[in-house]
């Protein structure tokens, strides 16, 4: 990995993605790098009506700036190429997303985002690992 990564973190609408937030942080704090995290949320989902969901994103959004990275909450119908977007605007050289539970979903989406970020690093990291 470059010695100073622009470390981009995927996360859902989950508090568990706090996992995904810490690793990152950890390896940031190893470097010189900077610290992203991005939520991408389909342009007909409505989290402000989902009182959960909205409280787990205000949840992440709390992580996220305690670590020093900001939380960006965009909306797309193309995830994929929204992160492939975001990552190449700033820079990125390493990205962190969480294992999904469907494999077939997951399988799809690391294949779309490293065929579109071929340069990039991208780390799945199974919901047993911190």
């Amino acid at each position: 990995m470059n010695m100073n990564p622009n470390i981009l973190v995927c996360v859902t609408q989950q508090k568990t993605c706090e996992r995904l937030i810490r690793r990152a942080a950890n390896i940031k704090n190893q470097s010189k790098g900077s610290l992203f995290v991005i939520h991408v949320a389909k342009n007909d989902w409505n989290f402000l009506d989902n009182a959960k969901e909205g409280e787990a994103l205000e949840y992440l959004f709390g992580i996220s700036k305690s670590v020093g990275a900001n939380l960006s909450v965009l909306k797309s119908d193309d995830i994929v190429g929204t992160i492939a977007g975001f990552a190449r605007e700033n820079n990125i050289n390493c990205i962190i997303m969480g294992e999904s539970l469907n494999d077939h979903a997951e399988n799809h989406f690391y294949i779309e985002l490293k065929r579109q970020l071929s340069n990039v690093e991208i780390q799945v990291i199974p919901p047993e690992e911190i």
